[in-house]
């Protein structure tokens, strides 16, 4: 006799689990926790089998009907509906592993490892923001260059010209990559060239002026916030290393016995040296007397296990009276190289050098981290000779 809602709802649990049938082999379980499972008993080419239906009562009484009697007229045509529904699933996921928030958020996990993690919040940033949204259930396959020109267009209508074309170079990675793992056969993005606006070419804001350094030194020495980002600040200032190498130094990176720094660049990937100066080693030792339990010489202020954070130096340049259009943490880079040129007068190769570019030699060869160590010991030190000259000065 066929069942009813009535007496689906009124059954019980028992000690064991049981079933109470509908009809032409549909059935319900009832486990002895209380589930409630609808199964199909059929056969097919001679043997019993039992085909999972749903859950009750995610699966009413009506729709477990329905997807009975799609079974039943499977089986007459010669299909298996077990076989068929394991089918369908493993082509549906083959589908969702096609689909490009899959791809770029893989894409993003096995690719981005060795970049920095401020470079890599700002990759998923791209995508989470910008390109999942309009893009994510989309399989690869279907994401043409005009669909892809439509999403960017979305980012340049805000303003963020850059941002687009960066984003546009972020979906060119996922798209090769997809081609690599056999997900995609050709990367739309190629197809852009000269589609967007013309961004406006920028360099990181600076001061260059030897009197415009003057004040800003005066007002690092000033600066009446943390000693910790003011050690930052004036370190920034005497080793011009790139803002995150600074952030993120451990008291490992100092090598106590040959006086300098070591890490490793984050642009290059290669082993760099900064000599530390007098004045430098004074600001160390400072920090030294204030090391707790962090491996960081610049911990976060929500707490040790973590650096500094990314925008702290740029808020304390912000709090001293400097925009982002005059000042920002790279620019000490700018202002070091200016002056170490023009003012004294060092060779361009060991400026370049100590500010970890990929200098090389007249055979084309890389230089290693040690190549003029001696002369640019000497630089880093009159570099902070100069520096105090002109906070003397005033």
């Amino acid at each position: 006799m066929p069942l009813t809602d009535k007496q689906i709802k009124a059954a019980k649990p028992k000690e064991k689990t049981y079933r109470i049938s509908d009809e032409k082999g549909l059935y319900l379980e009832i486990t002895n926790k209380g589930q409630k499972y609808w199964r199909y008993k059929y056969r097919f080419q001679g043997k019993e089998k039992r085909l999972a239906i749903g859950v009750y009562p995610n699966v009413t009484l009506k729709e477990a009907r329905l997807a009975h009697e799609k079974a039943r007229i499977q089986l007459h045509e010669g299909v298996d509906p077990s076989v068929n529904k394991k089918a369908l699933k493993a082509n549906s996921e083959q589908d969702d592993q096609n689909a490009f928030k899959v791809v770029a958020r893989e894409w993003l996990r096995t690719r981005m490892l060795d970049k920095s993690e401020g470079h890599i919040k700002r990759v998923a940033r791209a995508i989470e923001d910008d390109l999942i949204p309009k893009l994510g259930n989309t399989h690869m396959a279907e994401i043409t260059a005009p669909v892809l020109l439509q999403t960017l267009r979305a980012i340049e209508e805000r303003g963020a010209v850059e941002t687009a074309h960066r984003t546009k170079q972020i979906a060119g990675q996922i798209f090769r990559y997809a081609i690599a793992t056999g997900r995609a056969e050709r990367d739309p993005s190629a197809d852009l060239h000269g589609a967007l606006k013309t961004r406006v070419k920028s360099h990181h804001a600076a001061i260059t002026e030897p009197a415009d350094v003057k004040k800003l030194l005066l007002a690092i020495d000033e600066y009446t916030g943390s000693f910790h980002v003011k050690a930052a600040l004036q370190l920034s200032a005497l080793w011009f290393c790139r803002p995150g190498e600074l952030r993120q130094l451990e008291w490992s990176n100092i090598n106590e016995t040959d006086n300098r720094v070591e890490i490793v660049s984050s642009k290059t990937k290669q082993q760099h040296i900064i000599p530390i100066s007098i004045q430098a080693q004074a600001i160390i030792d400072q920090l030294k007397s204030l090391h707790s339990k962090s491996k960081f010489l610049f911990p976060s202020t929500r707490g040790p296990s973590r650096c500094m954070s990314e925008n702290t130096l740029r808020v304390a340049l912000r709090t001293m009276g400097y925009t982002n259009d005059q000042m920002t943490p790279h620019g000490f880079r700018a202002m070091a190289r200016t002056l170490l040129d023009e003012v004294l007068n060092y060779r361009v190769e060991w400026i370049e050098q100590q500010l970890a570019h990929a200098v090389k030699d007249p055979n084309g060869r890389a230089y290693n981290r040690t190549k003029h160590l001696a002369q640019r010991t000497q630089m880093m030190q009159e570099w902070a000779d100069y520096l105090d000259e002109l906070k003397n000065a005033a």
